[in-house]
Parts: structure tokens; sequence; C-alpha cells
């Protein structure tokens, strides 16, 4: 397995070069193809509607300033991936709303890069629920790049994701999001379990937590280490909380570069609040985070 195909969103936030740049570095590692895509944000429903005029004045006047904001987005694109070495890429400007359409590009990929939404620049990103959107139903591993920029890479360290925490509860969404990072997994420095109370679901992790997940990675090629941790503890029942704030400051403690993430949620999407750690991890994340749904 290899990502030899990935989608990269391109818009006008203000870090987008550096997401830019790793979707580059990621190709490189596979000798991929990548395509950069700004959506202009006009709904496909747009163009179904009868009753839309497209001779509107107005309305045209609106959808000619949208398409020349998402080619302005790109206009970065191609000079930048040429700059950094890599031949074999496209861009492309598609009239719908990003989170449809990078999601109907996805399922023709490997790998989707995308922006973690950046509250203090809403109008320049695709807005809080576009990674929900795309993890519900890209049909491939999503791997979101924090807006305050990427953690600066060790002394020696070459290449991103070189150190690799994964998030494991033993889920089918842990698993899947486990398989779907194997690429960077075989190639990262090290690469560390993070177990989570697993007490509170012993059917699941069994007498050893991570064991099994531990033999299916060295099967891979992969040698890992676990990491077990306790949540604090709340209510009459102590169910476990603070889980995703925990798994943030692990990330941190542990100096690590990425983090491999199962994301799951509700089935309709106006109700799709990621689960509670996912959804802290979104809000909050430092390093980029690979998910799968």
């Amino acid at each position: 397995m290899s990502y030899k195909s990935i989608v990269v969103h391109v818009d006008e936030a203000p870090r987008v070069a550096e997401r830019i740049r790793y979707a580059v570095e990621l190709a490189q590692q596979d000798d991929g193809h990548l395509l950069g895509v700004a959506m202009t944000g006009i709904a496909r429903a747009l163009y179904q509607n009868a009753i839309v005029d497209e001779q509107d004045p107005n309305l045209a006047l609106h959808l000619n300033f949208l398409r020349e904001r998402a080619n302005r987005a790109l206009e970065q694109f191609g000079p930048l991936v040429q700059r950094l070495g890599l031949q074999d890429y496209e861009q492309r400007v598609i009239d719908d709303d990003p989170g449809a359409g990078l999601s109907l590009l996805a399922r023709h990929a490997d790998l989707v890069v995308i922006g973690q939404a950046d509250p203090e620049h809403a109008s320049t990103s695709a807005g809080s629920e576009f990674p929900a959107q795309v993890l519900s139903h890209a049909g491939c591993p999503v791997l979101l790049v924090p807006y305050a920029g990427l953690p600066r890479p060790a002394s020696g360290q070459a290449g991103p994701a070189r150190r690799i925490l994964v998030a494991w509860n033993a889920s089918k969404e842990a698993a899947r999001a486990v398989r779907e990072a194997l690429p960077l997994l075989r190639r990262a420095e090290r690469v560390q379990i993070a177990v989570f109370d697993p007490d509170s679901e012993r059917a699941l992790h069994g007498a050893s937590p991570g064991a099994d997940l531990l033999q299916y990675l060295a099967r891979q090629g992969v040698q890992a280490d676990i990491l077990v941790r306790q949540s604090q503890r709340a209510g009459l029942l102590k169910r476990p909380t603070g889980t995703g704030e925990a798994l943030l400051a692990l990330l941190a403690e542990e100096g690590c570069d990425l983090l491999v993430l199962g994301a799951y949620g509700h089935s309709r999407f106006r109700e799709t609040l990621l689960g509670g750690v996912t959804r802290t991890v979104l809000e909050s994340m430092t390093v980029p985070v690979l998910m799968a749904h």
C-alpha cells in the first residue's frame, strides 16, 4: 500500500503553503501524483435548481467573484510544487461547496489533505463542519494540517511524520486508521500506541492492551511501543473524562509529529459531532492528524 494519488485542498488560509508543502512531501515519498483543488463554494444544487436564472447579472457577478477567488488561491500552488521538485501534479478549480466537492474527488485518491478549521479566519477557510463532512463521505483517509502551522522537525529529522502516536481503543474505526496509516508507519523512526483506560473496555482490549496490535504491526514491518494511560474519572460511575486533552498532552510530552486517530460519529451529517475525543483533537490539534472513518 502507498499513497500514489493525493488530493490537497487549497484555499486562502494564511498558512496554506505549509499544507501544500506537507502534501508534496507525502507524494514524493511514493512517487505519487498530487492534485491541488480550490472550490468556488457554488453548490451543485444551484445548477439543478430550475428556479435559478443563470442570466441574472447579480448572480453572474457573484459567481465570477467566487471563481476568481478560487483561482487566486491556486496561484501559488504550481510554482511552489515545482520549487519543491514534484513534477507529477495538476490543479483544478471546481464549482462545488468544499465538503461535497472534495469528498467526490477523494473517492479516486489514496489520501486527502485538508486544513484544520481556523476560527480566526473563518472567511478564508471552509468552516468548522468541513473536516467532519470530508471524513464522513470521502471514502479514503483524511490528513488534517493545523492552521497554526507545522511543528519544527527534530534535529536530523527528514521527511514528514517521523514520530507517530497512534490512538488505540480497539474499535473498527481505530483499526481502519492504522491500516490506512501503514505507509507512514513503515517509514517512521518511532511509533507509539496510546491506550487510554483499557479497564473500561476489557472485552475489546483483552488481558494485555495493545498486544495484538503490536503483533499485527510487526508483521507489517512496523515496530512499536505501548503507552497505557488513565484518564480522569468523573461522576457517580467514575467514567473516564478529558481523554482528548490527555491525548494532546501525551503528543506534546512524547514529541510526536503525527497522530493517527479513528473517527466516529452519528450517521446523519446534521448530527455529525464526531466523538468527544475526535472533536477535542479537531479543535485543539498542534500536529497533523491522520483520520479514517
